[in-house]
């Protein structure tokens, strides 16, 4: 059974109950799995005073006992990991393996917070005078606001609340409309995992309506987003405005750069395998190749031969290795990339194409020849497409890397240590991957630069943004 869905509210499940709401769909084949309610503005004002009300006890409460539920969280999560992972394939559309294993890496993420909220240390600085006592506190900023994409419904979600609640924080969590039931199944297993009431609260609606509201309420004193950078301009700018801290992971257009003494055929099977997963709807996804000349034509023939042995479909069906976009408008945004990549003189090797008329799905599709200043090599395609340059040495290639206002993941392939320091040291990108994909773990940092954002999520790092630093000095 799909999820039955909900506000989470002041420990409160609640339903439609005459409230407003939209039809959840699946995007293989558009048929509507389930009804979202929205939140009321007394549903949000609910929230907020739950919230504000919770947070007075709960930044009391040991991290101890805040390690528990967590722990106890992650349990749940795991033993539901299967059921939760099926309602992700049926309102986001990505394989079930890539679903389930999603869900499986929330738990790991819940429990990894368990464990570093205990140690969320202060410090003591000598003073310059034996009758001074000087010492450092880390304390909860408050409430907190945040708000989470379609394209990982799960683990994007679990990295705020995880962080929050860890730190002594409450929280009231905005998720994708389009694919919400992972976030509801999260705000069962806290729930049931003896959560109080008011310290985790999830809210639905008009994304733009329910972000100023919080926003701009008095009460809500830190702000979290993943999602696109002209939407994070705008909830920066108005969290800016209320002088309140923000944590943005925002798009990217990764560069990947394989060297000419790498191991073509492993990077080309890794990288091929990365980059259509979730239908290549991964902030991080690699979105512009540079080939080295003279192992471009051995990649590209590895690379379009393991890209036309995949299975398309919906991603419930077996063998199935991607599945559909998950809104229909992404189809024509493709199409788009394309269409000018195409005018531009490019080369279409593979795909470039709708499948079928039912469901939205689009060929996996492969580009060569694209001009650096065309719209696929300068915007985030963030769907099924993959642009591949040649290029010829290494202050070339970082250049052209480093060209666009972009700064999230990176990615280099080559058996040289000189060649992976260089790129290491050169490109301009909040993670650089060198012969593997490392991200995204619950113990490292996840952020990017530039447009990309700012702050960390994952690793230590990520309880900076919800944590206020006191200075305390006491003359005996």
């Amino acid at each position: 059974m799909y999820e039955q869905l909900s506000l989470y509210i002041d420990g409160q499940f609640l339903g439609s109950d005459g409230r407003e709401g939209q039809d959840v769909t699946n995007p293989a084949d558009g048929s509507v799995v389930g009804r979202l309610p929205h939140a009321s503005r007394e549903d949000l004002d609910r929230a907020i005073a739950a919230a504000q009300r919770a947070f007075g006890e709960w930044k009391r409460v040991s991290p101890l006992e805040r390690s528990r539920i967590l722990r106890k969280a992650a349990d749940l999560i795991r033993e539901r990991a299967a059921d939760i992972g099926r309602n992700i394939t049926l309102d986001q559309g990505k394989p079930l393996a890539e679903a389930i294993g999603e869900v499986q890496t929330c738990a790991e993420h819940s429990e990894w917070h368990a464990e570093e909220g205990r140690r969320i240390y202060g410090r003591v600085i000598p003073a310059r005078s034996e009758a001074v006592r000087q010492f450092v506190v880390r304390e909860p900023v408050g409430v907190c606001a945040a708000f989470t994409p379609w394209n990982f419904p799960a683990s994007q979600a679990i990295r705020k609340i995880g962080a929050a609640l860890a730190s002594g924080c409450t929280l009231i969590l905005k998720g994708p409309e389009d694919s919400p039931s992972a976030v509801v199944a999260l705000a069962r297993a806290f729930h049931d995992a003896g959560l109080p009431a008011g310290v985790l609260n999830v809210v639905w609606g008009v994304p733009s309506e329910i972000s100023r509201y919080l926003i701009e309420s008095p009460v809500v004193r830190k702000i979290s987003f993943t999602g696109s950078v002209p939407v994070g301009r705008q909830l920066a700018a108005m969290a800016a405005q209320q002088m309140k801290r923000s944590t943005m992971e925002l798009g990217g257009h990764s560069p990947v750069i394989v060297f000419d003494d790498a191991d073509v055929d492993r990077a080309a099977d890794l990288l091929q395998a990365f980059k259509f997963r979730n239908a290549g709807q991964v902030c991080v996804s690699p979105t512009r190749f540079y080939l080295h000349e003279k192992i471009y034509d051995r990649f590209m023939a590895r690379f379009i031969e393991k890209t036309r042995a995949m299975k398309v479909g919906s991603g419930l069906d077996e063998g199935v290795k991607m599945g559909p976009l998950a809104h229909e408008r992404r189809v024509p945004a493709i199409a788009s990339f394309v269409e000018d990549a195409n005018m531009r003189g490019a080369s279409i090797e593979l795909g470039g194409e709708r499948i079928g008329d039912s469901g939205n799905f689009f060929a996996p599709t492969i580009v060569t020849n694209v001009a650096d200043d065309s719209l696929l090599m300068t915007a985030e395609p963030f769907g099924p497409i993959a642009p591949f340059v040649r290029f010829k040495d290494t202050d070339e290639v970082l250049g052209r890397a480093n060209s666009l206002p972009f700064g999230l993941a990176s990615y280099v392939f080559t058996n040289s240590s000189k060649n992976a320091h260089a790129a290491s040291t050169g490109l301009e990108a909040g993670m650089v991957n060198i012969n593997h994909f490392g991200m995204a773990l619950a113990e490292t940092p996840f952020g990017g630069i530039k447009d990309s954002g700012w702050g960390s999520e994952g690793g230590v790092e990520t309880f900076d943004g919800y944590l206020n630093t006191k200075f305390v000095t006491q003359l005996n």
